[in-house]
């Protein structure tokens, strides 16, 4: 029986034992898939602590998907990259902010419009998701920090004391992960969720050492964005799919109103495989204004259908 290893995405985290159980309660939720009742085990790839101070103590909040909404509009955002001094920056690093802040329609007031294609700006007039300004901003700078910090594995201390090589940290703890399932002689199929889906696709593209998986889904992923795409040296369109440790399916789970996903939700035609469509893109519509949940997702039937599929149970 193959094992079930999450990966979580964007903003902070409760602790990651109170995190893994969330995650199996919401794919278990009304009959849904338990893990406990087919014999499935699961562990979590847990990061939230490489780049803020302390976990999330409010758990109330993330038993209510619908309160979810709340603890990314709570907190304030660490190092909103689009402030960060000029010559602090190198200038690729000050073209990736500026660039993937238009992408993913985060205010650039304060951007060098220089920095920008006359293309991005015209995006810029434009609104792509119905959702609050202030919400979307928020979260936005959170993807754009944290694409930054790992994209040029930035130094960055969470707390006194206590420094990481952002990128290096995340691989690090992937490999580790993954490696200490494979050691139970499971095979492993990995879940992944919005910047999540990026450290599992850049380990499982660019480490010699990564363990094969059996399985990979993809969740409110950021992939489609060629901001994204231009960080994996080997990717390319046509060769995309990491095949030498992928064994099996590639899934892509969206929601057209995910404002991680919604610039270019779908991921078939970008991670191909000698030029064949190979990754599933499969549509699961969430409900309210926040639609990044990982919680409601989790509760999707088509979600639940790949899942069990990929992990070769019987469901429902």
């Amino acid at each position: 029986m193959a094992s079930a290893l999450f990966i979580h995405g964007l903003s902070n985290k409760p602790e990651h034992g109170f995190l893994l159980d969330l995650y199996n309660r919401k794919l278990a939720f009304e009959d849904g898939l338990s893990f406990d009742t087919l014999n499935v085990t699961s562990s979590i790839i847990y990061w939230a602590d490489v780049l803020y101070p302390s976990p999330d103590t409010d758990l109330a909040a993330y038993e209510s998907v619908g309160a979810e909404i709340l603890q990314e509009g709570r907190e304030a955002v660490v190092l909103d990259p689009r402030k960060i001094p000029a010559d602090k920056l190198s200038p690729e690093e000050a073209a990736f902010i500026a660039r993937m802040s238009a992408k993913v329609a985060l205010g650039t007031e304060d951007l060098d419009p220089a920095l920008l294609t006359a293309e991005e700006r015209t995006e810029l007039q434009y609104e792509r998701i119905p959702m609050p300004a202030w919400l979307r901003n928020r979260l936005m700078a959170k993807l754009v920090r944290d694409a930054h910090l790992y994209f040029f594995n930035k130094e960055f201390t969470p707390r006194t004391g206590t420094t990481f090589m952002v990128r290096d940290e995340l691989r690090k703890r992937f490999l580790e992960a993954l490696k200490a399932v494979k050691a139970e002689g499971r095979p492993a199929v990995v879940i992944s969720h919005s910047m999540g889906t990026m450290i599992a696709y850049d380990c499982l593209m660019h480490e010699p050492s990564c363990p094969e998986i059996q399985g990979l889904m993809t969740i409110g992923s950021p992939l489609g964005l060629d901001e994204v795409q231009d960080f994996f040296p080997r990717w390319s369109r046509e060769n995309g799919f990491p095949a030498e440790k992928l064994k099996g399916p590639w899934v892509n789970v969206y929601d057209p109103l995910d404002p991680v996903a919604g610039a270019d939700p779908k991921l078939a035609n970008d991670y191909r495989q000698d030029g064949r469509e190979v990754v599933e893109d499969v549509e699961e519509k969430n409900w309210g204004t926040w639609r990044h949940s990982i919680s409601k997702y989790l509760q999707g039937r088509r979600l639940r259908e790949k899942l069990a599929s990929m992990l070769q149970v019987e469901w429902p």
